[in-house]
């Protein structure tokens, strides 16, 4: 019995030693899963890191209805890449003197390249491709630190004219008004502007070369320097009362000294909505038959907008006087134009100068038809009768051109729009025999592609 007793004794001892061991070894093991876990999980961690430094680090490519583009990862470096296509048509109507031919024609053909360097530093190069040869219309550098204090070099629009610095795709018309005749176009310069107190103070001050009125300058042929300025204000931007937010009136103009020579008389010729030219300065083999720029021109263009939901208003007036001569004859003459454009958006989405976003774009299927305003334009563009017949010839130049005009636009997208037309413009005189220039009678279309 006592045998017995001590076998089961050291049989049990030798199964709970086992047992212990056994118990041991899995410990073992599971504190080695335990920190292998550990181990890869750190790893993944570890990984987890590396992968969002490098994201930090790769730039990023983006395409939407504004273009597209490459941004550096901490953004002081972008690159975009936009363009404008207008393909227009334009028939005359009732054209018996055969002013204008009818046809369709590529109005703008524009890639457009913008960028920027170190955060602060802009560029902006459109190049034009439409009509018989290619024309550089910006090409630009701005440094911008502060919203307040821009400095821009190179060539863009001289800050004058308010229709004339709206963007081409915004315009209400396929053509701009008389007004813009009478402002310079794009010039080379440097300018320095800025906008105050978010926007409702907007400023630009700048020393350009100086283009007739009108006129996309790349050279200057003489010393003399145009300075231009422009002030304008949105005093009720940052106020919370909706029906004065989008008031917006300013003042500019230009003053510097044009000397114009016979094979570059530095003066302007003007055109109609139909693009065709109604008046122009004499012109001669020999200085006392050519009429030249020869001293002081001055600018000077009172402008204002008013939006309010769907309703916008835009007028200006402009007044250019240049001293000219012709041979020993000599005279400051005065030309002035004033404009008023209204427009409706029927669909009832919000007017603006920036244009039209349509709140359901072009899509059928889902009911989206885009957005339609009816638009509407009356402008004077008027001569200095000083002007004839001395510096021009009332046989073939008007001394007066009264425009109105109406149209339809169909906002499919942000990137496409339609535009229908029709302008009429009666001219006094500008015909042989003291008559009047036949009236035009033109219809205009156009099918825009913006990104």
């Amino acid at each position: 019995m006592k045998t017995s007793v001590i076998v089961a004794g050291l049989v049990a001892v030798a199964l709970a030693a086992e047992s212990n061991a056994q118990q041991s070894t899995v410990d073992q093991r599971l504190e080695q899963l335990e920190q292998e876990i550990r181990v890869l999980k750190r790893q993944r961690e570890l990984d987890a890191e590396a992968a969002a430094q490098k994201s930090k680090e790769l730039p990023t490519l983006s395409a939407s209805r504004d273009g597209f583009a490459l941004k550096s990862a901490d953004g002081n470096f972008v690159l975009k890449l936009k363009g404008v296509l207008q393909a227009d048509s334009r028939w005359y109507l009732d054209d018996e003197a055969k002013n204008g031919t009818d046809g369709f024609l590529i109005r703008r053909a524009r890639p457009i390249l913008e960028g920027t360097l170190f955060k602060d530093f802009d560029f902006r190069l459109m190049p034009d491709f439409a009509g018989s040869s290619v024309t550089l219309f910006d090409a630009y550098a701005e440094w911008r630190h502060w919203p307040w204090l821009k400095l821009r070099a190179g060539k863009f629009k001289t800050p004058v004219g308010l229709e004339q610095l709206q963007e081409d795709v915004n315009t209400l018309f396929t053509e701009r008004s008389l007004v813009t005749a009478l402002v310079p176009n794009r010039d080379v310069g440097v300018q320095l502007g800025g906008d105050v107190l978010d926007g409702v103070v907007t400023y630009a001050v700048g020393v350009f070369n100086g283009v007739p009125d009108g006129a996309n300058g790349d050279l200057d042929n003489g010393d003399s320097k145009d300075f231009a300025g422009r002030l304008f204000f949105q005093p009720f931007k940052a106020v919370d009362i909706e029906p004065l937010q989008g008031l917006g009136f300013g003042v500019a103009g230009t003053i510097g000294n044009q000397d114009g020579s016979l094979a570059s008389p530095n003066l302007p010729s003007f055109k109609s909505a139909g693009q065709n030219t109604f008046f122009k300065y004499t012109t001669g083999a020999a200085l006392t038959n050519a009429v030249i720029a020869n001293g002081q021109r001055i600018r000077i263009s009172p402008q204002g907008y008013y939006y309010w939901g769907p309703v916008g208003i835009l007028a200006e007036y402009a007044l250019s006087e240049q001293e000219v001569h012709k041979g020993p004859a000599s005279d400051h003459l005065r030309n002035h134009a004033w404009q008023v454009a209204g427009s409706v958006v029927l669909t009832g989405e919000a007017a603006s100068f920036k244009g039209v976003n349509p709140r359901k774009p072009f899509d059928p299927k889902n009911g989206g038809w885009g957005a339609l305003e009816l638009v509407g334009r009356y402008d004077v563009l008027t001569f200095d009768s000083d002007a004839f017949p001395t510096f021009a010839n009332p046989a073939s130049s008007a001394s007066e051109a009264r425009e109105w005009a109406v149209g339809l636009n169909w906002y499919l997208n942000k990137n496409l729009k339609l535009v229908f037309d029709y302008a009429q413009t009666q001219f006094d005189g500008g015909a042989t025999g003291d008559k009047d220039r036949a009236t035009e009678h033109v219809v205009l279309t156009r099918a825009q592609l913006a990104f």
